[in-house]
This record gives structure tokens, C-alpha cells and sequence, in this order.
């Protein structure tokens, strides 16, 4: 795993600190070279919530990775027309670091593998560095259909946050203090995303 590139997909709506806490770990724990961010633009299982388009996620997670030399964010599934499959994002990012890639996702998505396009050749396309999320028993992962994959786990505290709870708070004008980035908070607040109620200080 030393040298790969962390490769990190999902809706990011919005980024928030959990996301920054699991990528550091991955880049710490398994030495990887860098982590690359992939917002993605139109997911295959669902439409986005609240409607934020790929754009201003993309515009989010790039504000939140500011300052971090070896965070970066890829637009390669925001411009990318109709839905990005994992699969094939995987291939395309393995073609553009010669160094080799890895995948981190929450177990809690990663454990509904059956929802995932073409999901037997997904489990063979990269290693997985699977972050615990609250609920989710990591001893699946320890039979079929994960056994035909390389999987490596995180070493860390539970993060119980999820982007849906961070929506929730902004749209019933509760405090997100210590949940995003102050520049993502102030973002939200100056485009009035999520139903944020209040002034465009952040909170």
C-alpha cells in the first residue's frame, strides 16, 4: 500500500470533518502518497439530496482540502454526463497514477455491495481501506463475496457524522460548530444551501 494514491468518491453533501479525519488516517496508517477527493456529479442509486449539484459539491470539498499539500480534488466524475460508476472511475484514476490507487469508503455503503454497478469486477479492480461507520459489523467483510477482495480496515474511534445529519442541522438552524470546515460553513451560508436559515456568519 506505501506509495499508492487514496482515492476518495462520494457525494460529499456536504464535505464534512469526519470525511478530512478518515482520509488522514488513510494517508497516515498506509502510507499512501497523496488522497485524491472524487465529488461525484450524478450517483447511479439515487438523486442528490436537497438538489446541490456537482458543481458546488466539487466547489466544497476543494475549499475543505485547501492548505492540505497532499489532499487534492478531481473533477473526473462531476464533468463526467449521466451516472459514474465506481468501477469505471477506478480504471480511469488506475491509468493516471502509475504508482497504484486504493479506495476508501465508509463500511456502511461498502457492506450493500449488491448495489453497486458491476460490483464482482469492482471487488478485484483496487485494494479497499474500509472506514468503521456506527451500525455496520465489520465481520461481513470477512465473507463472500468480500473475501475476493484486498481489503485493509482503519484503526480508529467511530465518527458518528453524517452528511445527512449535518443537512438536518443547517436546514432547523442548529449550531454545525466542529462538524465542516469553516470555509465550507461559510460557503453553505453565503449560497443558502440546505435551507440554512441565519446570517452568513459561520456558526
Amino acid at each position: 500500500m506505501q506509495g499508492r494514491t487514496g482515492l476518495f468518491g462520494g457525494t460529499f453533501n456536504p464535505i464534512h470533518l469526519g470525511h478530512l479525519r478518515v482520509a488522514e488516517e488513510a494517508l497516515r496508517q498506509f502510507g499512501l502518497r497523496q488522497i485524491v477527493f472524487l465529488p461525484t456529479g450524478h450517483p447511479p442509486h439515487r438523486e442528490v439530496d436537497e438538489g446541490v449539484p456537482g458543481e458546488q459539491r466539487y466547489a466544497m470539498v476543494k475549499l475543505a482540502v485547501e492548505g492540505r499539500p497532499k489532499f487534492t480534488v478531481s473533477r473526473y466524475e462531476v464533468d463526467r454526463p449521466g451516472p459514474c460508476y465506481t468501477v469505471d472511475t477506478i480504471a480511469a484514476m488506475k491509468a493516471e497514477h502509475p504508482e497504484g490507487v486504493a479506495y476508501i469508503v465508509g463500511a456502511d455503503i461498502f457492506s450493500r455491495i449488491e448495489i453497486w454497478h458491476d460490483w464482482p469486477r469492482l471487488l478485484g479492480s483496487a485494494p479497499f481501506i474500509v472506514a468503521p461507520r456506527p451500525g455496520v459489523d465489520m465481520a461481513v467483510f470477512h465473507r463472500a463475496p468480500f473475501t475476493q477482495a484486498e481489503l485493509h480496515f482503519l484503526e480508529m474511534p467511530l465518527i458518528n457524522l453524517s452528511s445527512a445529519e449535518v443537512r438536518r442541522r443547517y436546514r432547523e438552524g442548529l449550531s454545525t460548530a466542529g462538524m465542516v470546515p469553516e470555509a465550507v460553513d461559510r460557503f453553505i451560508r453565503r449560497h443558502r444551501l440546505y435551507g440554512v436559515v441565519g446570517r452568513d456568519e459561520p456558526s
